[in-house]
């Protein structure tokens, strides 16, 4: 029986067990996404019911060699409080992705500190503008970590380099392609994916594709969010997410 103790981690989701137990699917550093039950979590006097909550840093600590492992301690690791507001919303939405693009057991030290860093910013009172700025990092990071990425400083299908005065698109099944003479449809300048794929090459590709990310035009700052929500959506398998569709519902409501 293999034992792992206290494993930075996060919980993405947790659904019912058994009439006390849960499931909680995690994304751990060293570990990637996994599944570990948490027995008697549902009642009152249980250590684990205040700590298993989403966006939140832990420490856990898990045993067993099943494809389901036993937790058996989930301590809080401070830093920070949990995200609210839209910020909330797109934390799950975040937690969404992960669960449908990552596969279990795989880990991905990289993208969790990305997320890690996703997750600080959204729980920061520091603007809709830089939130929706770090969640396009997240993603493009997200979409590289699990392959689905194009490489952004060439078009895809032909190796030609980026004009800088340019329009490109990002499609799902074409990657970065010429838009010149589109008048419809999200697009960027050549400038800016080069820019981005800078950033993503940095040495903290995150603070670097955020503020790529921050610095956009309006416009294309809402073509870039275009864009890479087709290419999650393509690779989640189609269906729209179930987050998203609550930000409609949402929106609907509120309108």
């Amino acid at each position: 029986m293999k034992r792992v103790n206290h494993e930075p981690g996060f919980v993405l989701h947790h659904y019912d067990w058994s009439e006390s137990s849960v499931i909680a699917e995690v994304f751990t550093r060293a570990y990637g996404r996994m599944a570990l039950v948490a027995k008697g979590a549902k009642r009152p006097s249980s250590n684990f019911r205040p700590v298993l909550l989403p966006l939140q840093p832990l420490l856990l600590s898990w045993g067993g060699d099943a494809e389901i492992r036993t937790l058996k301690s989930a301590e809080w690791a401070g830093g920070h409080v949990m995200p609210t507001g839209d910020a909330l919303l797109s934390g799950y939405y975040a937690n969404e992705l992960l669960m449908r693009l990552l596969a279990r057991e795989d880990g991905h030290a990289r993208l969790f500190d990305v997320y890690s860093a996703l997750v600080h910013v959204l729980a920061a009172e520091k603007g809709e503008t830089l939130h929706a700025s770090a969640l396009r990092a997240f993603e493009l990071l997200l979409l590289r970590e699990t392959g689905h990425l194009p490489a952004l400083d060439a078009q895809t299908l032909t190796f030609e380099p980026l004009a800088p005065q340019d329009r490109y698109s990002l499609v799902a099944e074409g990657g970065l392609r010429s838009a010149q003479g589109e008048q419809s449809g999200a697009w960027l300048l050549g400038r800016h994916w080069l820019s981005l794929a800078a950033a993503l090459d940095d040495e903290a590709p995150f603070t670097a594709a955020l503020n790529v990310c921050a610095g956009l035009p309006g416009e294309s700052r809402s073509g870039l969010r275009q864009q890479l929500r087709e290419l999650l959506h393509y690779h989640c398998g189609g269906g729209i997410l179930r987050t998203r569709q609550m930000m409609i519902d949402l929106q609907s409501f509120t309108s």
